[in-house]
């Protein structure tokens, strides 16, 4: 028994000199903004994929320092409002964007189709632009967020769920209610103040300016 428990112990410190850490300058989001929500899509289900993606082994977001202090001030500028961010991701390790690659040539998976792209055909995702074979979320500074009433728990009306592929979720898209731009507005304005840009072909997705890694991919698991 002795012999058994040291060889375990031994496998087990083996394991961690391999396990890819965190890189130092990456941190858990909810201990630079403790009351941010999450609701990390890729951990569960309820995205395009259908199933957890890849990479994603724990509902924890990290950030490099710089995007998670960053996303704190917008938090603190919110809060006196009643207000606050709900996040659906963060870092994306490469292995994740992988996935996405290989769910993508897959045709004959439609799974989520009707729900996340009705109106753009699978065969088109990557012609589109939609999947990639890399994403600026494995550099770590880039966020897919929304703004939510804190009292109730919901979400403002951005006129799209998040991830929905298609024109209509561009921040400027006509195709929403002036109600809905206005909301899409007022993200986009919080997060250039503090420091972010913003993409045109997606209202919830944003990328600090100043990212301290913009050349660099990384594939550490979430865990």
């Amino acid at each position: 028994m002795i012999r058994f428990s040291r060889a375990l112990l031994g496998l087990c410190f083996a394991a961690a000199l391999f396990a890819e850490p965190v890189p130092e300058r990456f941190v858990d989001v909810q201990r630079v903004v403790p009351d941010v929500v999450l609701e990390l899509r890729y951990y569960g289900e309820d995205n395009f994929v259908g199933r957890r993606v890849d990479g994603y082994e724990k509902p924890v977001c990290y950030l490099t320092r710089q995007a998670a202090e960053a996303l704190r001030e917008v938090q603190e500028e919110l809060r006196p409002f009643g207000m606050g961010v709900k996040l659906f991701d963060g870092y994306r390790p490469q292995r994740s964007v992988d996935h996405f690659v290989r769910w993508a040539e897959d045709l004959q998976d439609r799974k989520m189709k009707a729900r996340y792209y009705p109106d753009v055909k699978k065969s088109e995702l990557f012609e589109k632009g939609y999947i990639a074979a890399r994403s600026g979320h494995s550099r770590g500074s880039t966020v897919d967020l929304t703004l939510m009433d804190l009292a109730s728990g919901k979400e403002l009306d951005m006129g799209t769920g998040f991830d929905l592929f298609g024109p209509v979720s561009w921040p400027t898209s006509m195709a929403v209610t002036p109600q809905q731009r206005a909301n899409r507005l007022l993200l986009r304005v919080l997060m250039l103040r503090h420091g972010f840009r913003p993409l045109k072909e997606e209202w919830w997705h944003f990328t600090l300016e100043q990212e301290p890694f913009p050349e660099t991919y990384f594939d550490f698991p979430v865990k």
